[in-house]
């Protein structure tokens, strides 16, 4: 709403006295703001002259016309319909049927399953409850969890080792790396874990040398890659190859530029990638690695083939012996839920400390 004052003493405007009062100077205005009156705060001011009243054609001195802001919780619409004497003005929040009705269907399903899952007698909840903690069900926990460590530190490690090979301007380091990613990415983890498992069929024992000369000592390949090694080896090798692309497609996702600055301050090629290039790739890398190391941890349950006390085969023996199914497998389910769960909020932090430089 604007309000004018007159350069005599900053009053009113509707008192004919003041307008007709000698001209002063108008009041100090600052910048965008000035003082508040009745509430308002002045955002402009323009300076203007104006005639005396009745008709002397004299100039009454110039005057101050502020633009206010009126109150919080006010809009100049609102203002400018009472002044006028009319209603003010009705916002109207756009209204969303649609939703409202998916909202309750969803909301209805969500009963039902959950009606389902507390009234029928065949989900034998007690029987999950006596199972959830026993101590073979919680060993095969944990033996879960250490397979994926290994899968995972030792897929990324040689994953990144791959990736820079793909990166190499070096023909043949880029063949090998592109070759080995396309191997192992086209067969199932299954025959992977298989071919480790069985490897004594091939070759009985491994020599360690000279290659392609004299061997120094040998040693039975059963001795060495046993049903462990065999699983954290498979799971390793078939890990490095998806975690090579995505390290690669990190890399690149950082600006070229950032590699020539620090080439022109003769920063070493090393410091280079885990000072400058890496930390910025990690905004890339770390939701798709999070992504494989959950895909990770229920992958594991591939290697009850080789009978390893992980935790799919050790329900798998439990419901065998005692004949619940249903029971021991919402056990796996809900060991698998939290797991994922724990690695999806660590996943979370992780991503905002990366991300923290971003906005």
């Amino acid at each position: 709403m604007p309000v004018e004052f007159p350069g005599a003493d900053g009053g009113d405007t509707h008192d004919p006295a003041a307008l007709a009062s000698p001209a002063k100077a108008p009041p100090p205005v600052t910048g965008g703001r000035g003082r508040a009156h009745h509430g308002y705060t002045w955002s402009r001011a323009r300076l203007v002259s104006v005639s005396a009243p009745g008709g002397s054609g004299g100039s009454a001195g110039p005057r101050v016309i502020l633009a206010a802001t009126p109150p919080s919780g006010e809009t100049p619409g609102d203002t400018e319909g009472a002044e006028a004497g009319g209603p003010p003005p009705r916002v109207v929040t756009t209204r969303h049927p649609g939703r409202w009705v998916a909202a309750l269907g969803v909301a209805v399903l969500l009963a039902m399953a959950v009606s389902a899952l507390v009234t029928n007698p065949a989900w034998e909840w007690e029987v999950v409850g006596e199972y959830l903690f026993a101590p073979s069900v919680l060993r095969a926990v944990v033996f879960t969890l250490e397979l994926t460590a290994l899968g995972i530190v030792f897929g990324f490690l040689l994953g990144t080792i791959l990736a820079l090979m793909r990166l190499s301007g070096n023909p043949l380091l880029n063949s090998a790396a592109w070759g080995y990613i396309a191997l192992f990415r086209s067969v199932p983890l299954i025959l992977q874990l298989l071919f480790w498992y069985n490897l004594a069929l091939l070759y009985p024992r491994i020599s360690f040398g000279v290659p392609f000369g004299p061997a120094f000592f040998d040693i039975g390949t059963m001795d060495l890659i046993g049903p462990v090694t065999a699983a954290a080896l498979g799971l390793a090798l078939h890990q490095a190859a998806y975690a090579a692309e995505i390290v690669r497609a990190g890399l690149l996702s950082v600006d070229h530029g950032q590699r020539e600055a620090a080439a022109a301050l003769g920063i070493p090629k090393a410091r280079q990638l885990f000072r400058i290039v890496l930390p910025q790739a990690m905004r890339s890398i770390v939701p798709t690695a999070g992504n494989e190391i959950i895909g990770l941890v229920k992958g594991t349950s591939v290697v009850y083939i080789m009978a390893l006390p992980e935790l799919f085969y050790q329900v798998q023996v439990i419901y065998n012996r005692n004949g619940r199914v249903i029971a021991l497998l919402l056990v796996a389910t809900i060991w698998y839920l939290v797991m994922t769960s724990v690695m999806s909020v660590a996943q979370h932090y992780v991503e905002r400390h990366y991300g923290k430089g971003l906005a």
